[in-house]
């Protein structure tokens, strides 16, 4: 394998530039983001994306899965710098950093895709990160095609969002911070279902066989005034007891996954 060199201070020019990406003007400026861990790395290798460069550990390299991986990045030619613990320290988004992270570039939006898609996520005011990791989970592992992100939401390519996303960020197109006049005519000629407390009929008395177009409010304040303009169907999740709502990412799993069922129900009758 090759290594350029060591990195031995937080001073470096490389270094301070990753801490820099920690700045959304700066993630979208440059179009970079990054990602830590051996999972992920590999699974952006796995995708078919190079990394524009990647510092890892010394004990990293020692550990024979890190080694592997480190070769495959020398074979597409990856800039791959080795940095001391305390510099890792300085950069990782993690309380115990895992020994590697990748800046990697940030993929264009496709709108075409987002059109095309039959079952797509719309999130309008999803501010918390955590929150909108664990959703992009969700979505990746229940068939969604495309999330669209309304101004106002987390960015989806902050390093939280990022870590609590496990990969769905290199498997789901994304399209952040879009105005809703631009959300509109991507989901026109979907089922349009508002994911609400307030909503006339249960997730399991939509049938969710047609294309469509998932909604899902904020955690504080619910759904804008523009998702509600855009809704043909509001469907509520429900609950006993004294409890009045759930988190987003949680009503969101129930939600996707009831779809999920349906269509795989569907998919073994055919």
């Amino acid at each position: 394998m090759t290594i350029i060199g060591n990195i031995a201070s937080p001073d470096n020019t490389h270094i301070k530039y990753v801490r820099s990406l920690e700045k959304k003007r700066v993630r979208y400026r440059d179009k970079q983001y990054y990602l830590e861990g051996l999972r992920l790395v590999a699974h952006a290798l796995l995708r078919g994306i190079r990394p524009a460069f990647v510092f890892c550990t010394e004990e990293f390299i020692q550990d024979p899965r890190g080694a592997e991986l480190v070769a495959q990045l020398d074979q597409v030619d990856t800039p791959t710098w080795t940095v001391a613990p305390a510099v890792m320290n300085t950069i990782s988004d993690t309380v115990t950093p895992q020994g590697i992270l990748a800046v990697v570039p940030m993929p264009d939006p496709a709108p075409d895709l987002a059109r095309q898609a039959d079952l797509l996520l719309v999130l309008d005011g999803i501010r918390d990160p955590g929150n909108l990791g664990t959703i992009l989970r969700t979505a990746q592992a229940t068939g969604v095609q495309a999330v669209l992100l309304a101004k106002g939401c987390v960015d989806p390519y902050a390093p939280k969002v990022v870590r609590a996303g496990m990969g769905a960020h290199l498997d789901l197109p994304l399209l952040p911070a879009m105005e809703w006049a631009d959300i509109a005519p991507l989901i026109a000629d979907k089922q349009r279902v508002l994911a609400d407390a307030q909503g006339e009929i249960t997730l399991w008395e939509v049938d969710w066989r047609p294309p469509t177009a998932l909604i899902v409010g904020g955690e504080a304040e619910g759904a804008s005034p523009e998702a509600w303009a855009a809704t043909q169907l509001v469907a509520r999740l429900p609950m006993q007891g004294e409890t009045e709502s759930l988190n987003a990412a949680i009503a969101t799993a129930a939600f996707l996954f009831e779809a999920q069922r349906q269509r795989q129900q569907t998919d073994q009758q055919a």
